[in-house]
């Protein structure tokens, strides 16, 4: 019976560990690597290797940087006493790419599942404390997925944000969630820019 090289089953194994990537595409993403020509696959390998070596989180946001602080929060430009409050770093590029915010973020890393051991401390949320206690933060947008973490994630940081009883120049500080134009039970990423958009003019106080 026909077998792949031991280095091609290693490399369809890797593949496979991907989120989102079966057996089949992990074949077929390895054939498209051995394909490639030796300086092809150089690029590829080394393409890798240095997003690895460069890339970390923002000291102030935890969102990608290849610095101490990513563009946007280095951005004197950006409103920093907005903060939008997401899950992950693709949450960032995906309102970004939607247009027509012009604050700073907040990633959490993740969002609070019980079932799955994920508490307050797997997540930047005492971040998130620090940044809204210095009063300087007027508003928080909570733009975590409209699942069921999502939605438990934004509860408990409403009540904490609120048991802070911070003090802003236009009092206490704002909290608003995402307008449902964001599809119940569905991610930030996969939003369309338009819906994206328009849950973003359309957030409500929570």
């Amino acid at each position: 019976m026909a077998a792949y090289t031991k280095s091609m089953q290693v490399l369809i194994e890797e593949f496979s560990k991907m989120p989102g990537v079966g057996h089949k595409s992990a074949e077929r993403m390895a054939f498209y690597v051995l394909k490639l020509s030796p300086a092809e696959a150089a690029n590829f390998a080394s393409a890798i290797t240095k997003m690895k070596e460069t890339t970390g989180f923002c000291g102030i946001c935890n969102n990608l940087t290849e610095g101490s602080v990513c563009q946007i929060c280095d951005d004197s430009g950006r409103n920093k006493a907005i903060v939008c409050v997401v899950e992950g770093p693709n949450d960032v590029i995906a309102v970004e790419k939607a247009g027509g915010y012009n604050g700073v973020y907040h990633v959490l890393m993740g969002a609070l599942s019980p079932l799955e051991g994920i508490g307050p401390r797997d997540i930047r949320v005492k971040e998130l404390l620090d940044r809204a206690s210095t009063g300087k933060v007027e508003e928080v947008i909570i733009a975590t997925d409209s699942d069921m973490d999502g939605e438990a994630t934004a509860l408990y940081i409403t009540k904490r944000i609120r048991e802070l009883k911070v003090t802003t120049k236009s009092g206490s500080i704002k909290i608003t969630r995402l307008a449902h134009g964001v599809p119940v039970g569905s991610n930030i990423e996969y939003a369309d820019h338009a819906t994206l958009a328009k849950a973003m003019e359309g957030r409500r106080a929570v």
